[in-house]
């Protein structure tokens, strides 16, 4: 073995070999870096009564989706952590959204929690939007997720949830829990912090790589 040979080979050990391998993981974990699909068509909610009188759904959204019912007395905490930790990071991505879910006759109070995210955090709170129904219309929402949580007497629950754009219930696998983590608990600075940024962040690259790609192979 020459020389020269035995010192590009050494080159290679040192400085080449590690890059590759590096390649390799990074493109192995773009691969596989998409949240699991846990529930397919989940409800929509064009029928439902809106604060703001509009429309709101769920299909061609990116929905973090939460349900309050007759509990917005105790949910004050669990909206500023969803809106300092979340909203106020990705609420300028398009077609991204927050969908409340509240028994109807609450109008008044969601008015005046506004009023205090938007003092407490001084963002534009137009894609936090809230909707109405009855017990029996919250219930058939939430049962359309199919998980294995459940509301509670007062239609509430401290999870939220994620769903896209063709109403498919995203989670993830949860090391921590030995399980499938359907949602997230609003309550838990930690949970929203370690493991729900991450998955939103997966979900909206996903969209956007899909955009990209629609764009380069469309050709007019």
């Amino acid at each position: 073995m020459s020389k020269a040979f035995k010192k590009y080979f050494v080159l290679y050990i040192l400085f080449i070999f590690p890059i590759v391998i590096y390649l390799f993981f990074a493109s192995g974990k773009n691969n596989f870096a998409l949240l699991p699909i846990l529930t397919t068509q989940v409800n929509d909610i064009k029928e439902w009564k809106s604060l703001s009188g509009e429309e709101i759904q769920l299909e061609d959204r990116i929905t973090v989706l939460g349900f309050w019912g007759n509990d917005l007395k105790n949910k004050k905490g669990d909206a500023l952590n969803l809106n300092q930790k979340i909203y106020k990071r990705f609420y300028e991505f398009k077609d991204f959204q927050f969908v409340m879910v509240l028994n109807q006759g609450q109008e008044d109070e969601v008015e005046l929690l506004k009023q205090e995210l938007k003092a407490g955090v001084g963002t534009d709170l137009m894609k936090w939007r809230f909707v109405f129904g009855n017990d029996e219309r919250i219930a058939n929402l939430f049962s359309s997720l199919n998980t294995p949580l459940q509301l509670s007497s007062e239609n509430s629950l401290p999870y939220v949830f994620i769903i896209d754009k063709e109403r498919n219930l995203r989670g993830r696998d949860d090391n921590d829990k030995e399980g499938t983590l359907y949602g997230f608990n609003a309550q838990s600075v930690a949970e929203i912090n370690n493991k729900m940024v991450d998955d939103i962040k997966v979900i909206l690259a996903e969209y956007r790589r899909a955009w990209k790609k629609y764009n380069k192979d469309y050709n007019p």
